[in-house]
């Protein structure tokens, strides 16, 4: 990655203010209307690799390189975060090889880019039910988590080992049990103190405005389900390790051109 700087705007000869271009932006692409929160379900890895009769490990190394020029992209057009559902609850029920194989994927990527999160101000959170995973791999996330945790320029959400449906149900469980304890009255609950027991709590924009699926699919996949109440949905075509600048453009171009109304 890069660094990514903001152009300075001067003025003209005869000191007149020069009309304003960001140069950082791709032409079209407004500032005032650029999402805070994206989320993206990256689909289509397998497909990928198969269309090409490649392992599907291919695919998934495939899958991350995309993954990184999005980041860059979040970071250089200024989105402040970017949640990407990497492994879901269901995804255990994948073959045990491929499990492994995603868990070893899940552990380089982290170390082989921490050093891009440092440089670039990245601060890492990852949610989900982290206790399944390999002992190895929760240790290196709670170190990265720690170590990231005051980086201000972007945040990177990775949803691993999770559902939209465990998120709340875990919240709900948290409420329980402070309702037990005499912590909170269950007459005082109310969606506020539900949002704070949610896992993308860890934001200071825990609600996507814009989500994008890839691969042509038309369902959320149980991903987020409390925090979509009012995101704008895109499906994209393009199997995730396709999915690049242009098609990233495309979705933030239509999201620019909707009116939201967030049930008004």
């Amino acid at each position: 990655m890069e660094h990514f700087t903001l152009n300075h705007h001067g003025k003209g000869e005869e000191g007149e203010e020069e009309e304003e271009v960001d140069e950082t932006l791709p032409l079209g692409l407004r500032r005032e209307a650029i999402p805070r929160h994206v989320a993206v379900i990256m689909d289509g890895n397998r497909r990928w690799a198969r269309s090409r009769d490649l392992h599907v490990r291919s695919g998934y190394e495939a899958g991350a390189r995309s993954l990184r020029t999005i980041v860059e992209l979040c970071c250089k057009w200024g989105i402040k975060v970017l949640s990407v559902f990497a492994f879901s609850s269901d995804n255990w029920f994948r073959p045990k090889v491929e499990v492994e194989l995603l868990m070893s994927l899940f552990e380089r990527g982290m170390q082989e880019d921490t050093g891009i999160f440092l440089r670039e101000n990245i601060r890492i959170s990852v949610i989900g039910d982290l206790a399944k995973l390999p002992e190895a791999l929760q240790e290196l996330i709670l170190n990265l988590e720690e170590t990231t945790k005051n980086n201000t320029h972007f945040q990177l959400i990775v949803a691993v080992s999770y559902s939209g449906q465990y998120d709340v149900v875990q919240a709900c469980q948290r409420l329980a049990l402070k309702a037990k304890h005499g912590l909170v009255e269950p007459g005082d609950i109310d969606t506020s103190l539900i949002e704070q027991e949610l896992e993308t709590n860890c934001s200071e924009f825990p609600h996507p405005d814009l989500l994008i699926r890839t691969s042509g699919e038309f369902r959320i996949s149980n991903f987020m389900l409390w925090q979509l109440a009012y995101t704008e949905l895109f499906f994209a075509q393009s199997l995730w390790p396709d999915f690049g600048e242009a098609e990233f453009l495309k979705a933030l171009l239509a999201f620019q051109q909707r009116q939201r109304r967030y049930g008004g």
